[in-house]
Order: C-alpha cells, then structure tokens, then sequence
C-alpha cells in the first residue's frame, strides 16, 4: 500500500480547526456585526427622539428644520422660509447632522 493512505492525523487536528473556526467567528462579531448593530440602534434612537426645531441634514444632502413630526412615519421640513418638504424619517443622516449641531467635534 501506499504509504500516504497509512499516515494518521494527530488526534487534536479536528479539534484544532474547529477552536480556528470559532475564533474567526467572534473575531468577525466583534468587528462587523456588533459595531453595525450599535449604530443602527443609535440611528433608531436618533430618529425616535426628532421633534419640531431640529435642525437636521438628509441622506441627500438637503439642510432644513423640523416643522412637523408626522404620525406616518415622515417628517414636514422647512427647508427654507415658507418652503416646506415632505419626507419620511429614515432620510435623516445621523452624521451629517451631528456634524451641522457640533461642527467642533470631531467624528470618533
């Protein structure tokens, strides 16, 4: 017989692989998956907590103030005297607005 078909695995080389695997796994969690969660949670909270007067930038890029939180899901934003746009909420950008309230600090 062929001696390759003879040659044994050391018994922890499953084992060895397998703790490999999981390490990769929590490496992977710790670095894509639980920093994603906090932020989406934190843009959750952000939209949660918008009211009349905030000043807030868009996804698009478009600067307003809150005129009207709305019962559907949107927001009235006056986006300059007397011009008023309808939009849902999920269009405000966390960063862009943190950056336009506190143009001092800088992003973490």
């Amino acid at each position: 017989m062929n001696s390759f078909f003879l040659s044994a695995q050391p018994g922890g080389g499953g084992t060895m692989q397998l703790l490999f695997l999981g390490l990769m796994i929590l490496v992977f969690w710790l670095f894509m998956i639980r920093p994603q969660a906090k932020k989406a949670k934190q843009q959750k909270t952000f939209i949660d907590n918008l009211q009349k007067g905030d000043k807030v930038v868009t996804i698009a890029g478009i600067h307003g103030v809150v005129n009207k939180v709305n019962e559907d899901g949107t927001l009235s934003l006056e986006i300059n005297p007397g011009s008023y746009i309808k939009i849902e909420k999920s269009a405000i950008s966390l960063d862009w607005t943190t950056q336009l309230n506190n143009p001092g600090a800088e992003k973490k």
